[in-house]
């Protein structure tokens, strides 16, 4: 059996983000109507290390991509000078079931995360946002900026971190690169971020809301990627009782996975029905996107396996055009 192995320069080289947000947007409208086979994922904590493992399977019938992402989120990995997260994504035929690519998981999962923020961003945010707000500071947060600079003209960026000097790299790193502009600002506190966003990307693993609600202006749209367990909450509940529209990836892991979702639910604060769509039935025109400018959107996503095998596929084919990676058998 010969497979293709490719890096993260080479996922990196093969789709840029522009496309990556158009595959994601594909994927989720296939998710949405029944065009995907994606089970539920397998968590498997790891409490001895403080870590979690997930294990992520799909098929996609309408454009027959098949495969599965392993990732592995260990927040200390940040005490160790090491990614949060790790990850490989196996390509697999669809006609003949053979493993034919394994490649870097931890920056396609950055680049498919991003690219979901991408594509709730274009259909939920105000035509005219200028200015964003980006929480964390790590590798989900530089392609969270991306992405939403992709798809919006934004002039002005805020960014907040727990740890300053880790939010001062990131600026220094980002400030000008591709369609990002160069006018990115250390906020002194979250209040300082938010108040005039337009967007809002949390891209952190607190356990804890990283904002006030109340410090929301009408029209803002936030895409919440960090939370990712029931006891995980990004966002608060004032957030939650304010948007007008509240978007989920896909219900059902939302459902069993989104703290964000999950406690304001257990409080009554909001119920199931509140959830006014999947980004897939927005991607599929079966519902609007935003509606007025003031409008409070709110998108929520836990991930899911159609965005890693979708766009894995088109790495794969990209790398065969290009020349990419290194051919092994096993």
């Amino acid at each position: 059996m010969r497979l293709l192995m490719l890096s993260a320069e080479d996922v990196r080289r093969a789709v840029p983000m522009a496309e990556a947000i158009e595959i994601v947007k594909g994927a989720f409208a296939q998710l949405s109507t029944g065009k995907a086979t994606v089970p539920l994922r397998t968590q498997l904590p790891v409490e001895k290390h403080g870590g979690i493992t997930l294990f992520m399977p799909a098929y996609l019938s309408e454009t027959d991509a098949l495969g599965a992402k392993i990732v592995s989120v260990f927040p200390k990995n940040l005490d160790r000078g090491l990614p949060t997260i790790f990850a490989i994504v196996i390509v697999v035929d669809s006609e003949t079931g053979c493993p034919v690519a394994i490649m870097d998981g931890t920056y396609l999962t950055a680049l498919r995360t991003g690219a979901a923020s991408g594509a709730a961003t274009d259909f939920l945010a105000r035509r005219d946002a200028k200015v964003a707000a980006i929480f964390g500071a790590g590798a989900q947060a530089r392609t969270q900026l991306l992405a939403v600079c992709t798809v919006r003209k934004i002039e002005t960026v805020w960014v907040y971190d727990v740890v300053r000097e880790r939010a001062e790299a990131y600026a220094a790193e980002m400030k000008g690169f591709g369609p990002i502009p160069a006018d990115i600002r250390i906020a002194s506190s979250p209040a300082e971020a938010v108040r005039e966003a337009d967007i809002i990307c949390t891209a952190t693993t607190s356990s804890s809301p990283v904002f006030n609600g109340e410090d929301l202006k009408p029209g803002v749209h936030i895409n919440a990627i960090g939370s990712f367990t029931p006891q995980m909450q990004e966002v608060d509940e004032t957030t939650i009782r304010r948007a007008n529209k509240i978007v989920v990836d896909f219900r059902s892991a939302c459902l069993a996975e989104a703290g964000d979702l999950i406690i304001p639910m257990n409080k009554g604060i909001i119920s199931e029905k509140d959830i006014y769509a999947e980004i897939g039935e927005i991607a599929a025109g079966l519902k609007p996107g935003r509606e007025r400018d003031d409008e409070i959107t709110y998108f929520k996503s836990v991930g899911n396996a159609v965005q890693d095998v979708s766009v894995a596929r088109r790495v794969l084919e990209k790398a065969r055009e290009l020349g990419l990676g290194k051919e092994v058998e096993i």
